[in-house]
C-alpha cells in the first residue's frame, strides 16, 4: 500500500523528497503553461504545480474543478510564495474524481448566508467551517477532560421525558406509542437522581427547546454540558464553572491558534479568561444597566440586549447571581437570608455574547419544593419521582448547564450560533 502524508507534513519532510498526498482541490488557476492546484485535506492546504511538459498529469489537472478529489505524487520544493513556504512539483496524478461544478463560489460564501445554510452539507468543507469544527472538537474534549480530571462520573439520561424542566411552552411533543412524551429540555432532574449514587456527575448531550426565537443565540436543538454535585452550594458552582471554562479556553489557545487566525478571531479576549471571574449581583446589574440608559425595575428579567450591554463593561466572563424568584425556574433554592432571591447564577461571556451557563443550588427540602411547585402554578403530581429524591436521604446540592454551542460561538468570535455547529436546527430550519 502506498504511503501518504498529510498536507501539514509536507514542509517537514525536506526539500527534494518524493511525497504522495490525497485530498480535494481548494483553489485552481492556470498561468504560463502551468496548473497551480491548492490541495486541502483535514490538516491544511498545500500548493501543487503541474507543468505542461508533464502531459498526462497536466491533462488531468486541467480537467479538475474546485472540490474535485485527487491523489498526486511529486517532489517537495521550497517556495516562499506558496502557503506554508513549500510546494509539490507534481510528476503524477494516479487518481482523480472530477465531479460536477461545485455550487459554492467565493461570492456566495461572502454574500448569502441562507444559501450556505441550504448547502451546509457542502459548506462544511470550507476552511472557515473546518476551523470551527476543529475548535469545537477541542472544546468537547476539554470539557470531558476537566470533568474526568476532577472526580466526576460521566452519565447518560433519557431523551424522551414526561415532564418539563424549563417550562411547558418550550416542549417538543412526540407520540410515544400510545402515550404522550416530550424531547428533553435538560438532563438535570436525572443527574440529580444520580448524585445520590455517584455524588459528582456530568453529561454532554443534546437538549431540545421549542422556542420560537430568531435571535442569534437560540437553537431548537443544542448541545448541553450539565453537572450536578452532592453537598455543594452556590460558591462551589462559582468555582466549578470558572475553572471549567478557563480550562476549555486554555486548551483552545494551546491547540487552535491557526484556526482562530483563519476565523479572524483576536486572541486577547481569550487570554483574559482566568479564574476568578468577577461576581455581579442581580441588584448591581440593574444599577449598571439603568446607568447605561435602560429602564429596569427590580424583578425584570435580564434579556439578550441587557446581557450584551452588561458584558461590555467587563473583559472576563462574569458570574451574574441572586436572581429574583420569578425569573428563575421552580427548582432553584431561595436564599434563606433574602427569600425573594434565589441562590442562582448565570455565567455571561464577555464581548456582548451573554449567557453561556445557568445554574445554582437546588431545593433539597421536600415541603419547600412542593410549596414552590404550587407557587409556580404547577402540579406536584407531575413531579412525583423528582419529589422522591427529597423523601429519601436528601442532601444540599447544586448544578449547572453549559450551552456548548454558545461557548463555541463566543470562543470563535462568530456572529450567529448557527455557525458554531455543522448542521444547525432552529425554528426555520430542519434540513439538511
Amino acid at each position: 500500500m502506498q504511503d501518504f502524508i498529510h498536507v501539514k507534513d509536507v514542509a517537514s519532510v525536506g526539500e527534494g523528497k518524493l511525497v504522495s498526498v490525497r485530498g480535494w482541490v481548494y483553489r485552481k488557476r492556470e498561468i504560463g503553461g502551468k496548473v497551480f492546484i491548492v490541495v486541502r485535506d483535514s490538516t491544511g492546504i498545500v500548493q501543487a504545480v503541474v507543468g505542461k511538459d508533464n502531459g498526462d498529469a497536466f491533462k488531468k489537472a486541467e480537467q479538475l474543478n474546485i472540490e474535485s478529489s485527487l491523489v498526486l505524487r511529486g517532489y517537495v520544493k521550497r517556495e516562499p510564495r506558496a502557503p506554508g513556504g513549500f510546494e509539490i512539483q507534481v510528476i503524477d496524478i494516479p487518481w482523480s474524481f472530477v465531479g460536477w461544478q461545485f455550487p459554492i463560489n467565493e461570492d456566495a460564501a461572502k454574500a448569502d448566508s441562507e444559501y450556505l445554510l441550504d448547502m451546509r452539507h457542502l459548506w462544511v468543507r470550507s476552511r472557515r467551517m473546518q476551523s470551527v469544527l476543529k475548535i469545537r472538537d477541542t472544546v468537547f474534549g476539554a470539557i470531558h477532560e476537566w470533568f474526568r480530571g476532577n472526580g466526576y462520573y460521566e452519565v447518560q439520561a433519557p431523551m424522551f421525558i414526561t415532564s418539563a424542566v424549563e417550562g411547558g411552552s418550550t416542549l417538543f411533543e412526540v407520540n410515544y406509542f400510545d402515550s404522550k412524551a416530550y424531547l428533553t429540555q435538560s438532563s438535570q432532574f436525572y443527574l440529580e437522581a444520580l448524585i445520590f449514587s455517584l455524588e459528582k456527575v456530568y453529561t454532554v448531550a443534546p437538549s431540545f427547546r421549542a422556542e420560537k426565537s430568531r435571535t442569534r443565540r437560540h437553537l431548537t436543538e443544542f448541545w448541553h454540558a450539565e453537572a450536578e454535585v452532592a453537598w455543594a452550594g452556590l460558591e462551589d458552582i462559582f468555582t466549578v464553572t470558572e475553572n471549567l471554562i478557563s480550562h476549555v479556553v486554555k486548551r483552545v489557545l494551546e491547540r487552535n491558534l491557526e484556526e482562530l487566525s483563519i476565523l479572524g478571531r483576536r486572541t486577547e479576549p481569550l487570554e483574559n479568561v482566568k479564574p476568578p471571574f468577577p461576581r455581579v449581583s442581580y441588584d448591581e446589574a440593574i444599577g449598571i444597566l439603568n446607568r447605561k440608559g435602560f429602564d429596569l425595575k427590580w424583578g425584570s428579567d435580564i434579556g439578550a440586549d441587557e446581557e450584551r450591554a452588561l458584558t461590555l463593561e467587563f473583559t472576563q466572563p462574569i458570574h451574574l447571581h441572586h436572581f429574583p424568584e420569578q425569573v428563575k425556574a421552580f427548582y432553584h433554592r431561595n436564599d434563606p437570608a433574602r427569600p425573594e432571591t434565589t441562590l442562582s447564577v448565570d455565567v455571561l461571556a464577555p464581548e456582548g455574547y451573554g449567557e453561556v451557563v445557568g445554574g445554582g443550588e437546588r431545593i433539597f427540602d421536600y415541603d419547600e419544593l412542593v410549596g414552590k411547585i404550587r407557587r409556580f402554578n404547577l402540579n406536584p403530581d407531575d413531579y412525583q419521582w423528582y419529589l422522591d429524591l427529597r423523601r429519601y436521604g436528601s442532601v444540599p446540592h447544586a448544578g449547572f448547564g453549559l450551552g456548548v454551542d454558545r461557548l463555541v460561538m463566543w470562543i470563535c468570535g462568530l456572529d450567529h450560533i448557527r455557525d458554531a455547529l455543522p448542521f444547525p436546527r432552529d425554528m426555520r430550519r430542519l434540513k439538511p
